[in-house]
């Protein structure tokens, strides 16, 4: 079976597929065109998905009929028509828990990198700007005792929320499709509601799958809410927040700072005002960016084709109703 991989991953995951096997394709180069991605898609029977820069909708599936099965290089799925690909019979594919770990890591980075103000003042050493102690120039803010609300409290949440609470004693509370009793036991977490989380929180950090209906949740309605002193994370999908009304919030002293790994829109513009501000940090999407993460990623992208080219289910199906 011909599998086609949109773009290089750690050899590991390619050796896998080459010892099952299976017959891989990996473009020359990897900025690809939507007709080049489209046109190694058709002539193959796997896709091994990295990016979510091309989506798996109906006209995908309608273009590429000899595609049997998608293997996602990523935990999310919202650039897959699952409803679609699910009534074709096609399983998908994902990669959960591998970078639980990492990506919970961005988000404790990022809290304590906005707290304390720590890209504006990495700004000031890189340009020889220290200037004369002033006591009251740039505070930052301590976690200790702060109250951390998580939305989404699934397994990266779960260990955002295990870190928080160790490091700084922070209280944790969270909004969920449901109730998480693990995280209710072991550290006390207090489930409230939508409007409970964003009134009550210090820290308000993302960890959700996201689907179409949550297209800027975060808005200005939201961050009026907010408290004045709250840090607002988002390492999930930058489809969660409003760019510009964060901005707003941030340059009119709504809200404290924020911390982001994931943008709206992504890459963000090099001139986006909300780089100019001194209560804000912002990374290229490095959430899972660990060998360790990584190589696990593509181990398991490559377990989940390996596996449907034997007949068997994929080990971690985002659609596992195919199978039944």
């Amino acid at each position: 079976m011909k599998v086609f991989i949109t773009k290089r991953i750690p050899e590991a995951g390619i050796q896998l597929l080459k010892d099952a096997g299976l017959e891989i394709f990996i473009s020359e180069h990897e900025n690809l065109s939507h007709e080049e991605w489209l046109n190694y898609c058709k002539g193959s029977d796997m896709i091994l998905s990295v990016g979510s820069e091309f989506r798996y909708d109906q006209a995908f599936f309608n273009n590429c009929p000899e595609v049997k099965a998608i293997a996602l290089y990523s935990v999310g799925f919202d650039h897959v028509d699952v409803k679609e690909a699910t009534a074709r019979n096609i399983p998908v594919g994902n990669t959960p828990d591998v970078l639980s770990k990492a990506t919970s890591d961005v988000a404790f980075l990022l809290m304590q990198s906005v707290a304390r103000r720590a890209s504006y003042n990495f700004g000031k050493v890189k340009s020889g700007n220290w200037g004369d102690f002033d006591p009251l120039h740039a505070l930052g803010q301590e976690l200790y005792g702060k109250t951390l609300g998580i939305f989404g409290l699934g397994r990266i949440g779960m260990e955002m929320a295990k870190k928080s609470k160790t490091a700084f004693g922070m209280e944790i509370i969270y909004h969920n499709r449901s109730h998480n009793d693990e995280a209710e036991k072991e550290l006390g977490a207090r489930y409230v509601s939508f409007d409970e989380l964003i009134t009550q929180s210090d820290v308000l950090s993302i960890h959700a799958n996201f689907k179409p209906e949550q297209k800027e949740l975060f808005n200005a309605s939201v961050f009026e809410k907010m408290k004045e002193n709250a840090i607002f994370i988002n390492t999930a999908r930058g489809g969660f927040h409003n760019q510009k009304d964060l901005y707003d919030a941030l340059a009119e002293h709504k809200i404290w700072g924020a911390g982001l790994d994931v943008t709206n829109p992504e890459p963000m513009f090099k001139d986006d005002p909300i780089l100019e501000l001194s209560n804000v940090c912002v990374l290229p999407h490095i959430g899972s960016a660990t060998v360790e993460a990584r190589t696990g990623m593509a181990k398991i992208a490559a377990a989940n084709l390996i596996a449907f080219s034997k007949g068997e289910p994929m080990p971690a199906s985002v659609n596992p109703e195919v199978y039944s």
